[in-house]
């Protein structure tokens, strides 16, 4: 069986498994933040494909963002033919940061961006009774590459079982427009910023390495890149679970 038609017949299992849990939730469709990368389109897509464009919201977030960013978000909504609104996050964010004490961690500041996009994302399917489309990939929550409770706060991530690579086969299936798939991952943190670059490992590299371990042979990988991968799994344990709780000794014992 060829590629191609592997990648279609996933497309439709994903599809399929969209439309059951909207379904399931009693919901009339989809909400799908919008950054003209390729991770949120490739969602976009497949909720389409799972419910029909007129049942899928794409959201564009500007925040001191690229300006390809909302160009390329609007040309994918409209090869996909869905409807689109637009909300300025810039105000919002400067008001917090105004109100907020100075930090010398630039993540702290960075990740307001996706925190205020996750509050706008559940405000919106709220409003029209859809569900909230998360686009974080397998690579990325096998790392830790993602907000908690920012990009990371979905009701459901079609692409969390794929790694990136998959993602890109997968956007290509579907006619996503090539220049968004060939277009640098980055989750549009600051100026510059790609996801590459600030993970310190190519997707290629990062994919080939979580397979072998997932596999149980990392004979064929790199030690430091090994080690690198590892220690990045183990620090961002805590964003794949729900926060512990504590059960008073007492009541455990009940």
């Amino acid at each position: 069986m060829s590629s191609t038609s592997i990648g279609i017949r996933l497309i439709e299992q994903i599809a399929a498994w969209l439309g059951e849990q909207c379904t399931a939730a009693g919901a009339n469709g989809f909400v799908c933040g919008l950054s003209g990368g390729i991770d949120s389109s490739t969602a976009a897509a497949l909720a389409v494909r799972a419910v029909g464009a007129d049942r899928v919201l794409g959201v564009l977030m500007p925040c001191y963002s690229q300006p390809d960013d909302a160009r390329l978000a609007s040309l994918v909504a409209e090869v996909l033919g869905i409807s689109t609104v637009t909300v300025d996050l810039t105000p919002a964010y400067d008001v917090l940061i105004a109100a907020l004490p100075a930090s010398d961690h630039p993540l702290a500041a960075a990740n307001i961006k996706p925190r205020l996009r996750m509050l706008t994302l559940y405000y919106l399917a709220q409003s029209h009774n859809h569900l909230v489309l998360g686009s974080s990939n397998r690579s990325e929550l096998a790392i830790g590459y993602f907000t908690k409770y920012g990009d990371g706060g979905a009701d459901l991530l079609p692409l969390g079982g794929m790694y990136k690579t998959q993602v890109w086969e997968l956007a290509h299936a579907l006619g996503i427009p090539q220049e968004v798939i060939e277009r640098p991952p980055t989750a549009g943190l600051w100026p510059g910023q790609t996801d590459e670059g600030e993970m310190g490992i190519t997707y290629h590299d990062l994919d080939q390495t979580l397979a072998a371990m997932d596999e149980g042979d990392v004979s064929s990988v790199a030690p430091d890149v090994l080690r690198r991968v590892e220690e990045m799994v183990a620090r961002s344990a805590h964003k794949r679970t729900m926060p512990p709780i504590f059960w008073p000794p007492d009541e455990k014992q009940q």
